[in-house]
């Protein structure tokens, strides 16, 4: 395990992201084996659509967006190995992404928080994406 420590932009990116979500990344960082970067939290409707208009996205209705009680549920998160972004595109690099999921489960099973993996669907796998299960209690 690494002591690793979110950075100031991964901590400005987690400004608005429902305190569930914030706790479990908090908790994730400190067990993690790779170090990770929360690259984006919150997003309006219009970064949304640009994301969607360019195939980085499949929804419009994202768990990124402000929900009815003004949090996002879901981060995406980047893997670092020695300092170099790994982006995820080869089966050696996913296996880092999948370390660092295996922080967030353990995280979140530790904190009785539910979350969904975007990189264990099966539609569309988005290995840096977390974010709260639709069922976990909003209040």
């Amino acid at each position: 395990m690494g002591s690793f420590a979110l950075g100031r932009q991964s901590q400005l990116n987690l400004v608005g992201v429902h305190p569930a979500v914030v706790k479990v990344v908090l908790y994730a960082i400190q067990i993690t084996p790779y170090d990770f970067g929360i690259l984006r939290g919150v997003t309006t409707p219009e970064k949304q659509a640009k994301l969607v208009a360019s195939g980085a996205s499949l929804t419009l209705d994202s768990y990124h967006l402000p929900q009815p009680d003004g949090y996002g549920y879901a981060i995406d998160f980047g893997v670092y190995v020695d300092g170099q972004y790994i982006n995820g595109d080869t089966p050696e690099e996913i296996g880092y992404y999948r370390k660092v999921m295996q922080s967030f489960v353990t995280a979140a099973i530790a904190l009785g928080v539910q979350i969904e993996l975007g990189g264990l669907w099966r539609t569309y796998v988005d290995a840096g994406h977390v974010q709260l299960n639709k069922d976990y209690p909003r209040d």
